[in-house]
């Protein structure tokens, strides 16, 4: 498989990281491992990385680009929700640096074979990690109608939701919706063809991501993360979390707020008496985004926003 080794915001994120040689740092997305190149680089010598990635075939890519750095390299086959058990075992307190890059990986979509694009005609799959259970066809073949629409609603921000949904459960009445292709044939159908043309994304994009989301429990699995992170971090370590749409950044955003500033007492009280100790800090008050000429050297970077926060 050709892994695309091109990282989203690397200046920034190499620059915010803040490392140094020694420091204990996580790459929770390998993906093409271009963020973790760059991590190890830093923080040699006497430095470990700790790289997950639910994908396999990013860990088998991933170990041979960070062969020779192999002494201090620890991978995992897993989901990043999975660290606080993978530092336990392996005997760590805590770290100085996580990344997390919730960008769909351009690999998947070109090479997964597993119905994450909607211009390929692949099995409806969607799962990242293949050990899990729930795929997209499960999904779109045997979920209620109004479920469909709370997840299409959900997690697409899909308007049209209704009329998808129902377009779906009257075809698969006949036969199993079983590929990609098939399933944004019908989505295109079942939208108004005057937004068909007038969108300046494709019609199946927000279903296609609202599928993956629901499949990867992707949002879940972020919101659990955040609310442990700052006892993953040692003093000073930082955070730097890299969303892709809006439902991802409001999470990052509302848990890096309530660390912050989590006082629950009235505002017109002189003095805290809720015992609210702040935890982290925001290294910015707005994400940083991606540069012009990195847009147009890497669309897919164009949606992309960095947050950065500091354990206190």
């Amino acid at each position: 498989m050709g892994f695309e080794h091109t990282s989203v915001m690397p200046h920034q994120v190499h620059e915010h990281q803040n490392l140094k040689p020694g420091n204990i740092s996580v790459d929770c997305t390998l993906g093409g491992a271009g963020h973790a190149i760059a991590t190890i680089k830093a923080i040699l010598p006497g430095g470990t990385l700790i790289g997950i990635d639910q994908d396999l075939d990013a860990i088998y890519h991933a170990k041979k680009r960070l062969h020779p750095f192999k002494e201090n390299v620890l991978l995992f086959h897993s989901n990043f929700s999975d660290l606080p058990n993978i530092l336990n075992s392996n005997g760590i307190s805590g770290v100085n640096s996580i990344l997390l890059d919730l960008g769909f990986s351009l690999n998947q979509l070109k090479n997964g074979k597993r119905g994450f694009s909607f211009n390929k005609n692949e099995p409806l799959d969607m799962r990242m990690d293949i050990r899990n259970d729930l795929t997209a066809s499960e999904i779109i073949n045997s979920f209620r109608e109004n479920e469909l629409v709370d997840i299409f609603f959900k997690f697409g921000e899909e308007k049209f939701s209704r009329r998808i949904a129902r377009r779906i459960v009257e075809t698969r009445k006949n036969n199993p919706i079983q590929t990609s292709l098939e399933l944004a044939q019908i989505i295109k159908k079942a939208i108004p063809a005057k937004f068909v043309y007038s969108q300046r994304i494709h019609p199946a994009t927000r279903v296609f991501q609202a599928l993956r989301i629901a499949v990867n429990a992707e949002l879940e699995r972020l919101e659990n993360f955040m609310k442990i992170v700052p006892s993953l971090l040692l003093k000073g370590g930082r955070l730097c979390v890299i969303s892709f749409h809006s439902l991802e950044d409001r999470i990052v955003k509302q848990a890096l707020r309530k660390f912050e500033n989590g006082c629950t007492c009235p505002k017109d009280l002189p003095i805290c008496l809720c015992g609210f100790v702040p935890q982290m800090k925001s290294i910015f008050k707005k994400p940083l985004i991606p540069t012009k000429e990195e847009i147009e050297f890497n669309p897919m970077a164009r949606s992309s926003k960095l947050r950065v926060a500091q354990k206190i």
